[in-house]
Parts: structure tokens; sequence; C-alpha cells
């Protein structure tokens, strides 16, 4: 039951309008950040686009959308750019635009030049370049303004103007309910009275001033020849009095647009033949048209009532898109006996060759997954379905095989009423038998998923699959089961993986690259010409397919290409047509391309298909990229723009340095990509990206260059842009903080050396203090131990004296005890001869005077009355001897020794409390 309402669906309601199509790309109003309606549109000299919008005047450099609200605020009809000025009109104003040094544009009003005028309450609807002059058309004036000579000029009219037109740098206007004027020698002449004009409305006005080609809001074209008006026929006439035409232009090659209130675009060829009709049903944004405008590149520009919309006409591809989901995913295509059918995941739909503009017709009984068509020799078009196989004739479909997932089909060389079909489940044989095909049976001892199946030229059957691998297959001699079967190991799995026969040879292409079949060696070796062939382009689908012309097609990111032989040298070569993946909208291992005539081809999507002309080459373009802003923004979220032309220096301050650039390119399916490398930081270019813009956070101090540059497709943009700039160093690291450092280092380190200087001068001034008071000591001390040793030396005489004189003594008692002779007498004679001897005191004094040399001076000098004994007893003193003795040493008893020291008091005249010895030890 689900299955009968699929199928009376399809059959009730599946007609899909057929037109193949310029490319379009959209702009809605998020997209160009303005108001729905959008009233004229122009371009400058380096391809900028500028639209009349209900918010104002937008910019468009290819990347970015820029708008810029009228002065008052009002709805801007008008825009033209003459020169390096883009010239408006909007309610109760009209002036021109400029750029900036930042690339941003500012406006100039020219009403104040037209001196006592009303033009409180009218709109500007057209402007229009006439030689030195530009000439801005309101309701009901003419206002001609000469910036070259600065003069001014109005033409009224009590009549609605509807609109102006120069034809061959004559200016001709339509008044309403009067009919088509000339201006000559500055004044207005009637040309065209005739009643369809006076109560019609003129929207174009073309051909030259002997033979006029007028057309009309819902009357069609016209022609006058100076004295008469006629029809001008075309093959939609009767369609044109049903439409209510709200612009119009002429293309440079001759052919005609109109825009209409509710049926979108018509497009007729220079005899009025009708090409193509666009609505919103296929393809445009809306169906109410406000404007038209070509490009200097034969883009064709669409103003609507609800967005913007720029034709690719010039396109070598032509688009269908199924926008209601009625055709869905195209698998495969196929031109039959008349008929082109494409095969898809909804079902087969076909529509006659010659009617390109004939919807698609739902073939019924095919509903379901197609996966391909294959046409046997043109007596047979066989439909690989995911129910089975079907047979094809016209409008009819005949299942002829219910064994499910029919992937392809093959011809046996050996065998002309035969095909080799790759099923879900394996391998089938399919036979045409008295003028019919019957599924003959299945390959007995292979069961796995045959998608990709080729045979070769001596009936080996070869068979992927990307999750089993490739396998060799020989059959036996009546083809009903495997005689032999091999599987080549050597090659590594992938689930995108495909298989080809391609000019007598095998090729296997995987995500891991591109194989060829050695017979001499019996395996799959890498073909490193045609890897580095394909190499170059990036990441490439593992699906290659083989026209009927003989070209190997692979799919590609940004590209589709195909091998190519050059004429000269035979070698092989790939050509590319840029058309990146996300735009031509395929699905990943089903990529399928067919031959549809010559060199026009059919790529199927996801939505539809595209046409591609190989034949079609489009003029040779020079495309010019451009550095539209510099802008810096800091840490507050503060921006200010920069000159894009300058050198430009900025403060060390944390912030955003960001960069805008663009190509003005405007065809859909080729993408611009930049790259970019900032010398200073970065020193090698970016990888290719879409993005048209750069930030830099936080750079350092230093010198800097951004070069930026683009490519178009396959084709790299000849100029590029260069920034210059300059991160300046911060206050702290500047020249002058730099040279106020050195300053304040040259002082500081002359105060550090003087502070430093001081502070060691004082170090050795005390450490030689401390030497020279170390020295002192020594020297103290080597005197102290001389001192020591002098008085040691001046004890130990001493005492050898005493000693001397006590054992003289005790010998002179002994010998006086003994009996007397002269002998003894004589002994005591020498005895009391050494005791008295000054040889002694000679001896002391010398010792004594080494020892303490200037006491016995010092007390001499003191106390002159003293006598030599004196002054040999105060020596004893001074050596603190006790009476017992200096007694032996003066030969004199211990009383006498005190008798001495009481007389020596007295000489030296101390009192009785007075020590004598201490009195001595001060001198």
């Amino acid at each position: 039951m689900r299955n009968l309402i699929f199928l009376l669906y399809f059959f009730v309601s599946c007609t899909i309008a057929a037109q193949e199509l310029p490319p379009i790309k959209k702009f809605s109003p998020q997209d160009y950040g303005g108001d729905n309606q959008n009233w004229m549109v122009s371009q400058s000299d380096d391809h900028y686009i500028y639209v009349a919008n209900n918010n104002g005047l937008l910019e468009y450099d290819g990347e970015i959308w820029k708008s810029y609200p009228t002065p008052n605020n009002s709805i801007l009809r008008a825009v033209k750019v003459i020169g390096r000025k883009i010239y408006t009109g909007c309610y109760a104003e009209f002036g021109y635009w400029e750029k900036d040094k930042y690339g941003d544009l500012y406006y100039t009003s020219l009403i104040s030049k037209f001196k006592n005028i009303d033009f409180q309450d009218d709109q500007i609807w057209n402007i229009i370049a006439y030689g030195d002059w530009i000439l801005f058309q309101s309701s009901h004036k003419l206002f001609f303004y000469n910036p070259k000579d600065n003069l001014f000029k109005i033409i009224h009219s009590q009549e609605i103007i509807y609109k102006v037109f120069s034809i061959q740098n004559k200016i001709y206007y339509h008044v309403a309910n009067m009919g088509l004027y000339k201006i000559e020698n500055g004044i207005s002449t009637l040309v065209v009275d005739d009643k369809i004009i006076k109560e019609g409305r003129v929207i174009g006005l073309y051909g030259s001033e002997a033979n006029l080609l007028l057309l009309t809001r819902n009357r069609g074209f016209f022609e006058y020849d100076g004295e008469n008006l006629r029809r001008w026929k075309t093959d939609i006439d009767s369609d044109l009095s049903q439409m209510n035409i709200f612009t119009a232009i002429k293309l440079n090659n001759g052919e005609f647009v109109l825009g209409t209130i509710l049926n979108g675009l018509l497009h007729l060829d220079q005899n009025g033949k009708k090409k193509f009709e666009i609505g919103q049903r296929n393809g445009l944004s809306n169906n109410t048209v406000l404007s038209l405008f070509e490009d200097k590149r034969n883009n064709l520009w669409v103003g609507l009532d609800n967005g913007i919309n720029c034709l690719n006409l010039k396109s070598k591809i032509s688009n269908y898109v199924d926008y209601y989901g009625a055709l869905g995913t195209v698998y495969c295509t196929e031109l039959y006996k008349g008929n082109f059918y494409a095969g898809t995941n909804q079902g087969l739909f076909y529509r006659p060759i010659d009617r390109p503009n004939q919807e698609f017709q739902f073939i019924k009984g095919t509903a379901g997954q197609v996966w391909s068509l294959f046409n046997f020799n043109d007596r047979s078009l066989l439909c690989g379905h995911h129910l089975g196989t079907f047979l094809i004739e016209g409008d009819k479909s005949e299942q002829i095989s219910s064994v499910l997932g029919a992937w392809d089909f093959r011809k046996i060389p050996s065998k002309n009423n035969l095909l080799l079909q790759g099923n879900y489940n394996g391998l089938h044989i399919l036979e045409f038998r008295d003028g019919e095909w019957i599924s003959k049976n299945k390959i007995k001892g292979f069961k796995y998923s045959s998608r990709f199946i080729e045979i070769d030229k001596k009936d080996n059957i070869w068979v992927s699959n990307e999750y089993k691998g490739v396998f060799k297959i020989r059959l036996d001699s009546s083809y009903e089961s495997v005689a032999n079967i091999q599987k080549l190991t050597s090659l590594k799995i992938g689930k995108t993986s495909s298989l080809v026969s391609y000019e007598d040879d095998l090729l296997y292409n995987s995500e891991n690259g591109i194989y060829k079949y050695n017979t001499e060696q019996e395996k799959f070796i890498k073909d490193e010409h045609l890897h580095q062939l394909f190499s170059s382009l990036g990441k490439v689908s593992g699906r290659l397919t083989v026209d009927k012309s003989g070209k190997l097609w692979l799919f590609s990111e940004e590209n589709i290409s195909y091998l190519h032989h050059n004429d000269l040298t035979n070698e092989i070569g790939l050509k590319n047509i840029p058309m990146p993946s996300g735009l031509r909208n395929g699905i990943l291992g089903f990529e399928n391309i067919e031959l549809l005539s010559e060199e026009n081809y059919i790529l199927g999507k996801t939505d539809g298909f595209l046409k591609i002309d190989l034949s079609k080459e489009p003029p040779k373009i020079e495309h010019r990229l451009f550095l539209n802003s510099v802008t810096i923004t800091d840490l507050n979220g503060k921006s200010k723009k920069i000159q894009v032309d300058s050198i430009a220096e900025f403060e060390n301050k944390r912030g955003v340095l960001s960069f805008n650039y663009s190509v003005p390119q405007y065809q859909k399916f080729k993408s611009v990509k930049y790259s970019y490398k900032l010398d200073g930081l970065l020193n090698k270019w970016s990888p290719w990206r879409n993005s048209p813009s750069v930030q830099f956070e936080n750079l350092p101090f230093g010198d800097y260059q951004l070069s930026i540059k683009a490519k178009v497709g396959n084709e790299v943009v000849k100029n590029k842009e260069v920034f210059t700039f300059k991160v300046n160093k911060p206050w702290y690291i500047s020249n002058i903080a730099l040279f106020s450092y050195t300053i304040f280092l040259i002082f500081f380190g002359f105060f550090v050396h003087k502070a430093y200087k001081f502070y060691y001068q004082k170090i050795l001034r005390h450490e030689q203090i401390q030497n020279e008071k170390t020295i002192i000591e020594i020297q103290n001390e080597r005197l102290n131990q001389g001192m020591e040793n002098k008085n040691r030396e001046l004890a130990i005489s001493t005492m050898s004296i005493i000693k001397k004189n006590e054992l003289l003594g005790k010998i002179k008692k002994q010998l006086k005890k003994g009996y007397k002779n002269e002998n003894i007498d004589r002994a005591i004679n020498l005895i009391e001869n050494n005791l008295n001897n000054n040889k002694d005191w000679k001896f002391f004094k010398q010792a004594f005077d080494n020892a303490d040399k200037e006491f016995l001076t010092n007390i001499k000098a003191a106390h002159p009355e003293l006598t030599p004994n004196d002054l040999k007893f105060c020596a004893y003193l001074r050596l603190n001897l006790s009476s017992k003795e200096i007694a032996p040493l003066l030969n004199i008893s211990i009383k006498s020794v005190e008798t001495k020291r009481y007389r020596l008091r007295k000489r030296l005249k101390l009192d009785h409390d007075e020590h004598l010895v201490n009195y001595i030890l001060k001198f």
C-alpha cells in the first residue's frame, strides 16, 4: 500500500520545470544588511557593486556588503557610478559619494547648486551620464549638472516623466499622456505621440535615432522608423500582453532581459526568441524585478522586491535545480532515442531532447532508487534499480529481473547477446534472446556486492567491493559459476574506492592513491605519473568514471577534472574545471558525469544536475585584489581605521589589528581563496583559505610587512597587496626613555663609582690604619720581644752576678774560718777584688741600657745630685729586685741595702707615702 501511494503521488503530481538556467548568486536582506527593495544597480571601475536600496546605498566588494544611509534617511531610488564618484538620488535630495583615505564613503549634496527650485515633494528615479553632463530624473524635472564647468540646467514637465533613456548620446524621455521626447540643442522635441505610447508606458528604448525599438509595460515591443510605429514580433507576444513589465535591459550581445512585477525574468535573443524564464519557482529569490544591470564581466544583476540576485550569463555551467524535491538526487543520466533520462533516488524521469524547456515526466513503475542506465547498442535502455532491472522504452518501463540492487552493466566481449550485471549479492547474467531481455542466471561461487565491475580482453571479470577488496574472477564456459577466483591483497580497502577500465588499462583508485594493473607482474602498481597529476588537486574522492568519449573524470574538493592528451606530444595532462564540492553539491563516492552531446556534459547533484559546456570558454578575466580596510581595536573595543595606502605606525598597546581584503568576483561556481604572510612575525605564506580577513593580536614591537595574495578558482590573481607598518616600542623602552635611561645610568654609574671610590678609600684608609696599627703592634711586639729578650739577658746577667757574688761570699766565709796562711789570704783578697770588680757593673749597665736605655739618662736629668752608686741602686730597684737580691750585687748586707733605700728616698725627696720602686718605674 505504501508503494502504491508513493507511485500514485509520482504519477499524478511529478512534473518538474526543466530549464537549465545560468548559475545564480543570491543575496538576502540579511546578507547585505539592508531593506528588501533594490531600485537600481551600478558598478565602479574597480568592479565594486553599488545598489540603491530602501535603506540607503549598498556597496559590495565581492566579499562584504557595506550600507550607507541617505542624508535625509529616505529611500534611495537611483545610483550611477561615473568616474570615481557614485551619484545617488532619493527623496528631495541628490548628490555624490566619494571614498575617503580609509576606504569609507562620504556624501556631498548638489541640491544647493540648483537655485530657486521647488524640490520638496519629489523623488530622483534615474541617473544617466550624458557626455560631460549628469542627468538626474525626478517625476517632473530633469536636472543637468556639469561637474567639469560647474554648470546647471533644468527641464520642467507638467506631466509625469516616466523614464529617461540615452541613445547614441541623445537624451529621450517618456512623458505620460504626451509621448516620447528628445532633447536637441537644449530644447525638448516630441518624437513619438502614437496612442500606444501616449497611453502606455515605455520601459525600454533601444536602437538608433533612425530606427528606435520601444518596449512598453504590457503591450510588448514596437519599432519606430521616424514616421510609423509597428509591432516588433517575438514568440512571446501573447505572454507579454499578460505581464506587467517593470524594467528591461539590452545586453552587450544584443539580447534582451525583461523584469516583471509578478513573473520574474524573461530572456530573449536578438530576434525575440525566448531563451529562458526565471521566477521564484525555479531559482529567482523573488518574482518582482525592480532593476537590471549588466556588469563589466557580463553578469546580470537583478534588484528584486526582496533581495539581490546575480546571474552568470557567460558561465559554461548551467544549473537545473529541483527546488521542490520532486526529481531528487541525480545518480545517472542517459540520452536514448530522442529522450533525456535522469535516474534519481526517487525514480526514473525523462523529457524530449529537442524540448529543453519542457517539464520532466516520471516513468511509471520506477519509483525508488535508480543506480544506473545502460544503453545497449542504441537498441535497448536498461535501468539498474534497487528493486531489480527494468527495460525502458519511451515513457514505459518493464521489469526484466527482480534481483535486488542492480548496480551496473558490462558487455561480455566474446558474447554479443550477454550482459554482466553487478548486484547487491554478487554477479548475474542477462541474455538477449528472441528479441527480449531475460535474467539468465546468477553466477555461483561469488556472493559479494559488485558495484564496480570490469571485463578485460581475456574475459577476466574484475570486481571491487569497498569492504572486501578487489577480486579477479574467471568463469566457466557456460558463464554460470566461478572457475577461478583471486583476491588481490596488495590493495588497501577504501570506502570511496572505484575500479574503471581506461584505454585498455585497469585503474583502481582510493583515498590512498591511484594504481594500474601490471599484467606481467599480475598485481596493481601505483601509477606515479597519474598520482603526481592528481596530488596537485589536494583531497580527491576515490571515485573515477569514464564517459562515452573516453575521458577519465575525477573529483576533488575544488575541481572536477579530466585527463586529456596533448595533440602534439600525446602526453597525458589534467584539465581542471573550478567547481568547489560545496557548490556542486554532489554525493561523495557516487559522483557521476555523462556526455550529453559533443562537449556538453551532465553532472548529477543532490538537488538536480549541472550542465557543463566545455566548448564555451568565457572571456579571459584579469581579477584584482584590493585591501579594503585596516582597523586597530583596543582592549576596550574601541576601533580606529587606518589609511590603507600609508605606512602606519601603531602605539604599543594590547589590541587587535584587522585587515579586510577582497577580489570583486561574482561567479557562483568559482571560489576565491586568500593567503598571507607577515614579514617580521610569520615569514611564510599561510594555507589558502576562504576568509577575506586576517587579525593579529598583541603584536610585539618591530617593523612588519603584510603581503596578501588571492586566487579565483585555479587562477592566481596577478597583483598582491602589501601593507607596511610599524609597532612602536613601549614608552618605557622608547628612544627617549632609552636616552633617559642612558643618562641616568651614566650619572648613576658616576655616583656609584664615587660612592664605591669613597667607600673603598675609606676601607683602604681603615685597612691602612689597621695595617699600620698591625705593623706598629708587630713592631711593638718585636720591641717587646726584644725588650723581653734584653730584660731576660739582664735578669740572667744580674742573677749570674748575684750567684757569683753569693758564691764568692760563701767561699770567703769558709776561707776565713780556716787556717790562715799566705795562700788563703791571697785567695781572700782575690775574692774581695772580684766582689768589688767594676767589670760586673759595666756589663750590667750595658745590658740595662740595651733594655731600658733612657732610664738612667731620664732619672739623672730629673735628679742630677744622684751619685753613680745611687744610679746603680736605682737600676737594681727598676728591675724590681728585692733587698736580699741587691745585697750580693753591692757586696753589702741586707741592712745596708735598707739604709741605702732610706738615703735614696731622701735624695729623691719622696713623700713618706710614695713608694720608692713605683716612683722609679715612672721613668
